[in-house]
């Protein structure tokens, strides 16, 4: 045996021994590719976008000034048309992660509380599925579904609802040319297609909570409906906040519904889309870029406080 194949050995054993010893190296050198992978592409972008905020755009030349300076922001603040679009983005983001609570809470309960074995997988199989078909055919399979002359008009007219409809379609900030051009069309979709993400985190709340405490409610005297406003709601608070993080944060950014469906104006995914894009302002894409991240970043420290990671 020569000295380097014995030498191999022995430094194996040594490395093996001081993993050993301290499980704390072990895990580092775990985390260490996935943490430089996440700190060069995730954080490293970011950082990206953050300075090129800073920079400028030459009217004249149509190119990027990269002096630091915040008039870039100074134009995101001082038109109020940024200011709307900004505000309709975050109304449109809570209202659509309201939306889905609603919607998804019954079914969430119904799952955790009343089925079992194969049902309960079917029904796992059914919130799932729509998350298997790809995004875009089911946004333009919606926009067929709404269009003037699509199967949901008709169904409307057959029903006598054509002229409620039309009606709705006609009022300000939720109305537009048709369904599939409107704010209400919009926000179906937004709902359709984040309600997998808000029913899974909810049932899995319900899924801990204890039969026990159920019982111990109605022992002492509580009505089923005090029980569940009282007991079965707060603890599935965490749920519900998880739920709302994914529909709220998926809303904010996304800029293919809104165009696809075709909204009146405009969204913060849509700007940063036409302004990178078309416009080439990318300063400016930049700008918009870091009002998601903000507001998703004061989201999440809401959602912290009602135990929304404690259902992840």
């Amino acid at each position: 045996m020569t000295a380097s194949s014995a030498a191999r050995p022995r430094g194996a054993r040594s490395l093996s021994a001081a993993l050993y010893v301290s499980p704390q190296l072990a895990t580092f050198l775990l985390l260490v590719p996935p943490l430089m992978w996440f700190g060069t592409v995730y954080l490293g972008s970011l950082l990206s976008l953050l300075t090129q905020s800073f920079y400028t755009i030459d009217d004249f030349t149509g190119e990027v000034v990269r002096v630091p300076s915040l008039d870039t922001y100074r134009q995101l603040l001082g038109q109020p048309a940024n200011i709307d679009i900004v505000l309709r983005t975050g109304l449109m983001a809570i209202t659509v992660a309201g939306a889905s609570v609603v919607v998804a809470f019954p079914l969430a309960y119904f799952m955790a509380r009343y089925t079992a074995g194969a049902v309960r997988a079917f029904f796992y199989v059914a919130v799932m599925l729509p998350m298997w078909t790809s995004y875009l055919v089911k946004v333009y399979a919606w926009r067929l579904i709404l269009a003037k002359q699509g199967i949901f008009r008709w169904l409307l007219d057959q029903l006598g609802m054509g002229a409620p409809l039309e009606a709705l379609l006609r009022l300000p900030w939720i109305g537009g040319p048709s369904l599939a051009s409107s704010y209400i069309g919009v926000f179906a979709v937004f709902v359709y297609m984040w309600l997998p993400f808000v029913i899974l985190p909810i049932h899995a709340a319900l899924e801990r909570v204890p039969a026990s405490y159920l019982e111990a409610s109605g022992d002492l005297g509580a009505t089923p409906r005090q029980t569940f406003w009282h007991v079965t709601v707060p603890l599935a608070v965490p749920g519900i906040a998880a739920g709302t993080v994914f529909a709220f944060s998926l809303t904010l950014g996304d800029y293919i519904i809104p165009q696809v469906v075709g909204a009146p104006g405009y969204f913060i995914g849509m700007m940063i889309y036409e302004q990178q894009g078309t416009a080439g302002n990318i300063p400016l894409a930049a700008a918009f870029s870091i009002v998601p991240i903000l507001l998703i970043a004061a989201y999440l420290a809401l959602a912290k406080r009602w135990g929304a990671f404690d259902a992840l």
